[in-house]
């Protein structure tokens, strides 16, 4: 996968297979705060799912943002993680530590702790566990990765959420939206950043 300067200087990956970016080009990290971290209002002590944990930015700006959380992260290449090694975000520690557990498949310290499990997120997300307080959900787009956008795996994610926890994802489209209300969520507007629609935030009712 072909490396990506985006606009605020951090690295992107460019998917050969899904001919798209993994974030944002006006900026990759930037991304993952305004469209997933901070809208999810994660604090200390969160548990929190990442789905398609990719090169670990979501995971990154959480653990940014807050003190003792449990990741559980589902990804399903393992070459991304491999290379992810190589990508540097010097302003941030924590990064160092996400690489670890992409290279381990696990970490832990006294502020946190993450779990990779590799494979489908439509069968992983079975092994994942429950009482999440957040989740990224941030596969490619709904156009090339149709599978991790139906009605049946949004109702899989709502039920390993806690009453009022919150869903970010980046996606604006209508199916997508409209497979979240049917799955069981309260769906508004997210931040806008680096195009002219908003993200999605979802409220587990």
């Amino acid at each position: 996968m072909k490396e990506v300067i985006t606009e605020d200087g951090t690295v992107t990956l460019f998917s050969e297979q899904y001919q798209e970016h993994f974030h944002t080009k006006s900026g990759a990290i930037e991304e993952t705060f305004k469209k997933h971290a901070e809208p999810a209002q994660v604090k200390d002590g969160f548990k929190i799912l990442d789905i398609c944990f990719g090169i670990g930015y979501n995971t990154l700006a959480a653990l940014h943002l807050a003190k003792n959380l449990k990741v559980v992260a589902l990804e399903n290449d393992r070459k991304v993680l491999k290379q992810m090694q190589e990508i540097q975000a010097p302003e941030y520690a924590e990064y160092e530590k996400v690489k670890m557990a992409a290279k381990n498949l696990h970490y832990k310290n006294e502020n946190f702790e993450i779990n990779i499990i590799l494979g489908d997120a439509r069968e992983t997300i079975k092994q994942a566990g429950t009482n999440f307080d957040a989740v990224f959900l941030d596969p490619f787009s709904p156009q090339t990765c149709p599978e991790l956008w139906t009605v049946e795996f949004m109702v899989d994610i709502c039920k390993v959420m806690k009453k009022n926890a919150i869903l970010t994802t980046y996606s604006y489209a209508r199916k997508v939206r409209d497979n979240l209300a049917a799955a069981g969520f309260d769906v508004r507007d997210g931040p806008i950043v680096g195009r002219r629609s908003p993200s999605t935030i979802a409220v587990k009712k």
